[in-house]
Formats: C-alpha cells, structure tokens, sequence
C-alpha cells in the first residue's frame, strides 16, 4: 500500500520526537501493510515550518536509517501545507512539496474548525498554475461536517480529498467516523492515507480501513482507494468519482 500523509520524520512538528520513534512507527506501517509512504510534516500552520529543501535532506537521512534497520519502507519527501496568504509566495520561491515530483497534487489542510473566506480565490490561484489540491481530511473538519457543501463545491472545481483512515473506522469518534461514511458514499472521497502521528489514536489503520470498506462498499471501491494513491504519487490522473451532495437534516422530529 502506499500512505500519502504521515508525520514520521523525526523532531520537525508534533509526529515523532525523535529517531527511535520515527522507525518504530515505520515499523508499525510495514506490519500495516504500507511499502512507500509519502513524509508529510507540517509547513506554514502557525506552528511549525518545513522547508523544501531540509525535508528532502532529512528524508534522504530517514531512508538510510530505514536501510541500516533493516525496515522494508520506502519514503518520499513531501508537505502538509496549510492554506495561508502567503502559499503563491512560497510556490514562487520553490519552497513547496508536492505529493508527486512533477508538482501536480498538493497536500493541502485547513484550521481544524474553519476554512478560510480567500479558500476560493487560493484554489482558483493554484489551479491556474496546474496544481490540484487534495484536501486532507475533511471529515475532521468542523465548518465542513455542519457545512459540507463547501466541500462538495470543491471537488466540483477539480480539489480532491483525503480520508483519514483512523476516521473511517471510529478513532475519532461516531460523528467522524459517520461522516467519512457519507463521503465515501456520495463520492466525495478519493484516497485513504493514516495521518499517522506518535499520538493515542493516531496509529496506522489502513488494513482496518479497507477490510471496513470491502465489507460496506465492495472491492471496487478498494481497488479505486489504492489505485487512486498510486496515480497521486506518480503525478498521474486520478480515476473519476461521480459525487453527489450530502443530504444534510436541519429539523429532527421525534
């Protein structure tokens, strides 16, 4: 399997604290079934700053680790950008991370309860640069669940999204774990990846997740996830979703 969204890059934000950590977890993702994994440290969320180039050179370092440890994981050095005003700036400047070396698909996240008013005008931005943003977990997304048209107007401009796999099978509870549901079941979703971080209940569950999503949705829908995630990080197109809106309840009667 391939894992587009991790934090196992050792001492960079709030995923593994330190080297010991970092090839424990790719233990972890091996036995998970993971074979490549795309490094996604934060970058430009306030907190924490990931340059282009120290990300590639410490993940060069991680992969000999992972040689020297015998680890069977291959990695690629990679982003989870959040949205900000200043992310042409940063593109202009050859400071980004891409999910695939020829800059096509952008790891792109928001704050955990808002997506911005200038999200539209981003999107058009990047979009006019050739640059598809996937949305990582949206699910997790408070203004989304109450809102999810706004997700939903998204993906009709061309953004993808990522699920995270611990959503879909209830490690962050039954709202979340409902919602992811309904993603997938209106084609709103694209790709699981394990947003995996050194954290309670933020381990690797994508075996989980697609054993979940073969018994709910079938194998097709399985073999769409992962090929769609092979397509992502080789820059390819991705397989078309037909994706219809969330029927959201305003009145409960009981």
């Amino acid at each position: 399997m391939i894992d587009l969204h991790c934090h196992l890059l050792p001492g960079v934000d709030d995923g593994s604290k330190s080297m010991d950590i970092s090839l424990k977890l790719a233990n972890d993702a091996v036995r998970d079934g993971i074979d490549y994994a795309l490094l996604t440290p934060h970058h430009m969320n306030g907190v924490y700053l990931n340059h282009k180039k120290e990300v590639i050179q410490q993940t060069q370092e991680f992969q000999v680790e992972l040689d020297r440890h015998k680890i069977s994981l291959k990695v690629f050095p990679g982003q989870e950008v959040r949205i900000n005003g200043d992310l042409l700036t940063a593109l202009d400047q050859d400071d980004i991370l891409f999910a695939d070396e020829g800059g096509r698909y952008l790891m792109l996240e928001f704050p955990d309860d808002d997506v911005p008013n200038y999200t539209s005008n981003m999107i058009y931005e990047l979009m006019q640069r050739g640059i598809i943003p996937i949305i990582v977990h949206p699910e997790r997304n408070t203004k989304i669940m109450k809102k999810p048209d706004i997700l939903y107007r998204l993906l009709n401009r061309g953004c993808l999204s990522q699920i995270t796999a611990g959503s879909y099978v209830g490690a962050f509870g039954y709202k979340v774990q409902k919602f992811s549901k309904q993603l997938i079941q209106t084609g709103q979703a694209y790709v699981f990846a394990s947003d995996v971080h050194n954290l309670p209940n933020r381990k690797y569950e994508m075996t989980n997740a697609f054993v979940k999503m073969n018994h709910e949705f079938g194998n097709d829908y399985v073999s769409r996830f992962n090929e769609n995630a092979k397509r992502i990080i080789n820059g390819d197109n991705i397989l078309p979703n037909n994706f219809s809106k969330i029927k959201v309840h305003l009145f409960h009667l009981f």
